[in-house]
């Protein structure tokens, strides 16, 4: 019998129960739509981390305390980041920061609680490309004489002065008067954290007057950003941070009491954190496949049992066990096909969809779509050979007497 014809007897025999047909294919869309919408959610969660760790600035190198390590939280002072500053070579600003504990701040009228105070040194908006929106930054000469400047983040400045411009005003953080020189453009939250609720002081300023007692020293800083002149110079700048840091400390620079990162290096540990995530998703997705791999067999079972004189009536006229066997076989790869085509499509539109009425980012991954459809054509074929096998076994005899 010609393909064309088996092809055109499967699918009448298909349709000769199209409810029944149209319910077994759902477990096979649910499972490629399944795969493709879980790896938009990955792919989605990837990208918003590394597009926020990117936004912390360009060419950025963090050195941060060790963690885990006695005593390394006292052990990264200013006087750390002002020996970098003078001494590496191809770094193009340096900004160290510390934050005191959150504080009221008063002007006017108007009181915001616990609101975080951030100091930093004067190249904190070249470093972290943070641009002043109104007025300008501190200078170094300002922090250096522990000026009582401030500068504000953009919603902080909107909750004290409304729609004024408040350069030039005086504010009171906890009992300390500044005079506001700046605002901070909007930058929202990055990395859980709220750019425009935070306001910035010269970070000797901070070590006056904010951290009168620390077990961590109060001239201890929480970070230091190093930002490169350039991407080919970020391995030159962390080798000579980190030989510079180790004579400093006086420790084995093959176990330092501190960390010297770049920000690819944080995105590929947030990549391993995610990946796991993905491979939970991935076993999810897939067992939705298998459940409508399980599906398709038992209704193929299910349909050699009732049409068991059809199948011997056509062994009786001629029919050989091959033709058979392809004509079932056949059934199955339509029923996944055509699952698989109705869960692609509902699968990107749901990556679409989720992304736009969700919480979380979805991103589609083009791979996923021949991925997802590969995976059903196999689920077809594996699941449908066994039924298929079993209807070309039929005797001719003996499936003619069946009721």
């Amino acid at each position: 019998m010609k393909l064309k014809r088996i092809f055109r007897t499967a699918w009448e025999g298909l349709m000769l129960n199209k409810v029944r047909s149209f319910l077994t294919t759902l477990g096979v869309i649910i499972g490629v739509a399944s795969v493709i919408v879980m790896m938009a959610v990955s792919a989605g969660a990837e990208a918003s981390i590394a597009e926020q760790i990117n936004a912390l600035g360009a060419n950025l190198i963090i050195v941060s305390p060790m963690r885990g390590v006695p005593g390394a939280g006292r052990t990264l002072l200013i006087d750390d980041a002002y020996a970098i500053e003078e001494q590496v070579v191809g770094i193009s600003g340096i900004s160290a920061e510390q934050s005191p504990p959150a504080q009221n701040i008063r002007a006017g009228g108007t009181t915001l609680e616990a609101i975080a105070v951030v100091g930093t040194t004067a190249d904190f908006p070249e470093v972290r490309d943070y641009a002043v929106a109104d007025g300008r930054y501190f200078t170094a000469e300002e922090d250096d004489r522990k000026a009582k400047v401030v500068v504000l983040g953009s919603g902080i400045a909107a909750d004290l002065f409304g729609e004024e411009s408040p350069v030039g005003q005086t504010i009171t953080i906890g009992t300390t008067k500044a005079t506001v020189i700046g605002v901070m453009e909007s930058k929202g939250l990055v990395a859980d954290v709220d750019y425009d609720g935070r306001i910035y002081l010269p970070i000797e300023l901070i070590f006056q007057k904010f951290i009168t007692s620390s077990p961590m020293g109060k001239d201890a800083v929480r970070t230091i950003y190093l930002k490169a002149e350039s991407p080919e110079k970020i391995e030159s700048v962390i080798a000579q941070t980190s030989s510079l840091l180790a004579e400093r400390h006086d420790v084995d620079p093959a176990k330092p009491d501190f960390t010297v990162q770049t920000q690819q290096d944080i995105i590929s540990t947030q990549e391993a954190t995610t990946a796991a995530f993905r491979d939970l998703l991935a076993w999810v997705a897939g067992i939705s496949l298998l459940v409508g791999g399980i599906g398709i067999m038992n209704i193929m079972l299910v349909s050699v049992t009732e049409r068991t004189r059809e199948i011997g009536l056509r062994q009786a006229l001629g029919a050989r066990a091959s033709t058979v066997l392809t004509q079932f076989l056949i059934e199955s790869i339509i029923l996944s096909l055509a699952g698989g085509l109705v869960g692609v499509l509902l699968g990107i539109g749901g990556s679409y969809l989720f992304g736009a009425l969700g919480t979380m980012r979805t991103q589609l991954v083009p791979l996923s779509i021949p991925l997802a459809f590969g995976a059903a054509t196999v689920v077809g074929v594996f699941f449908g050979y066994y039924p298929a096998t079993q209807a070309a076994k039929l005797d001719p005899i003996e499936a003619l007497r069946r009721e």
